[in-house]
């Protein structure tokens, strides 16, 4: 696979009563890795990235894929850099001084001032501002500064490339609920993800589908809008997501591609 990576005298007080200590930095939230549950993606550290602490992360086809929040907190900052430094972005407030980053996305899903959890899909991933190519730069920063990151309370690796698989998200079994609407027609079921496979069924207006795994195909207009996701519903038997209710716009974190 080939990567593509960006490189982005305290004066002394002497008291002669009682010596005041700093108040403890708060603990760090438990992190995990910002793709949805059950991704495998390559991450790399290097010494000369900016900041050093950042991780680069990628995997072959990358572009538009779903990027989630790493831990619950606030969402307060939704910005584009345009053609310089992190270009499109997302920081997450998780509390006590602690923040993530998520930058160079293509496209964003959250907006200033609202709350996430665990798997939420904040933007999809893109080659905004000053990078060579489709990534997700990723940092978490304490009290302002870019620190080590950790994933379940485990450092990541410094420095070099290594492959992290996501717990992000996953509750119980790796399936999504939806539930099909399209104004009173059947929704044809096909064998593959797109309009050009051969129709295998229908499926009644108003019935709940259980989505095993999700994939891109024919681009379809349909109640939900324009989408490009297909949900597999069995073996051999997809849906358009455009005519699925499933509570997010874009990809279920929780479930995996096909």
């Amino acid at each position: 696979m080939r990567k593509r990576w960006l490189s982005l005298a305290a004066g002394v007080a002497v008291l002669a009563a009682t010596v005041v200590p700093a108040a403890p930095a708060m603990a760090a939230p438990t992190f995990k890795v910002p793709f949805p549950c059950n991704q495998s993606w390559s991450g790399q550290t290097r010494s000369d990235h900016s900041p050093a602490n950042a991780i680069d992360f990628n995997r072959t086809d990358d572009l538009g894929d779903p990027v989630v929040a790493s831990a619950p907190g606030t969402v307060d900052v939704v910005t584009n850099l345009g053609n310089t430094s992190y270009g499109k972005y997302v920081r997450i407030n998780h509390g006590g001084g602690w923040t993530t980053y998520y930058a160079h996305l293509n496209a964003f899903n959250v907006s200033v001032g609202q709350t996430v959890g665990y798997g939420r899909v904040i933007g999809y991933v893109g080659t905004t501002g000053g990078s060579t190519g489709p990534h997700l730069h990723y940092e978490q920063r304490s009290g302002g500064s870019a620190v080590k990151i950790k994933f379940n309370g485990a450092q990541a690796l410094y420095w070099g490339t290594k492959t992290y698989k996501s717990d992000n998200g996953c509750s119980g079994s790796n399936t999504g609920a939806g539930t099909v609407n399209t104004a009173g027609a059947p929704l044809t079921v096909r064998s593959g993800p797109g309009t050009g496979y051969s129709a295998v069924g229908t499926v009644a207006d108003g019935a709940g589908v259980t989505i095993h795994c999700q994939t891109s195909g024919t681009t379809v207009t349909g109640t939900y809008g324009t989408s490009s996701i297909w949900d597999r519903i069995g073996s051999g038997r997809f849906v358009s997501d455009a005519y699925v209710y499933t509570g997010y716009d874009g990809y279920i974190p929780s479930v995996p591609r096909c």
